[in-house]
């Protein structure tokens, strides 16, 4: 069983390394620029992946067009990737945005608040 999970945990890291490749070097779509893979996960059987990232503008006009981006790129890096990768069966890939960058930025924020009224 150990096996398995240590698999699982590869391929997600080859993943992330090729699509990040991917996205620099093959997609064309100027919504997509800026857009970084901070993680994947991958289901156990290795049939769905799910690859989550973020980009810097806080703008839900830009969250919106990278999204729209990314879902237009699906095909084109879910192909790349079956070129790329030695796996019998390309898992299917969604993509979803990484909200840990804003929640720390929340958090700071927070923190710097309280600081504030410490010294107060």
């Amino acid at each position: 069983m150990p096996d398995k999970h240590y698999r699982v945990g590869r391929l997600e890291q080859e993943i992330q390394r090729e699509v990040t490749d991917i996205l620099l070097k093959r997609v064309r779509d100027p919504r997509v620029t800026g857009v970084t893979i901070t993680g994947v996960t991958v289901t156990g059987d290795l049939q769905e992946a799910t690859l989550y990232y973020s980009i810097l503008s806080d703008k839900a006009s830009d969250n919106e067009k990278a999204a729209a981006g990314l879902a237009k790129a699906s095909g084109l890096i879910r192909g790349e990737l079956g070129h790329r990768l030695s796996i019998y069966k390309t898992p299917e890939i969604t993509f979803e945005q990484d909200r840990s960058v804003q929640y720390g930025s929340h958090i700071d924020e927070l923190i710097n608040g309280l600081r504030q009224q410490g010294r107060e």
